[in-house]
């Protein structure tokens, strides 16, 4: 696997397409604090890390409307590829639907939302987009 990042945004995003509950994904510290960031943010009801004997997976409960059992996610795009990295500056950081949406970023003070990186006074490399 090239990009795990890229896989873990495509197995979130194939799981709500299917309708799933919950989905496994292999972990890394990258992916936990991307999940994080979900669960913070509200796009995810809860993560739970599962350490296992050959590796550790992170086990993700997807959230939906309650009436409609519409995903809570519309949309996650990659940004930032291995072949292609995208960074920005403080003043040029990405707002996602007018501020409706989240840009997660990896900055020096660690991975966070573009919000906190406007409030923070740094930019980075732009990792993906969630709405």
């Amino acid at each position: 696997m090239t990009d795990p990042i890229a896989d873990f945004l495509t197995r979130v995003r194939n799981a709500y397409l299917a309708k799933h509950k919950i989905v496994e994904i292999p972990s890394s510290k990258m992916k936990l604090e991307l999940t994080r960031i979900l669960h913070e943010k509200g796009y995810i009801l809860s993560y739970k890390l599962v350490e296992g004997t050959p590796c550790s997976t992170i086990k993700i409960a997807l959230k939906y409307h309650p009436l409609t059992k519409q995903p809570a996610v519309k949309k996650m795009k990659r940004v930032s590829t291995p072949g292609l990295r995208k960074y920005v500056g403080v003043e040029d950081l990405p707002r996602v639907l007018n501020g409706l949406g989240i840009a997660i970023i990896s900055t020096s003070k660690g991975v966070i939302t573009d919000k906190e990186a406007r409030e923070l006074n740094v930019g980075g490399e732009v990792i993906c987009y969630v709405y």
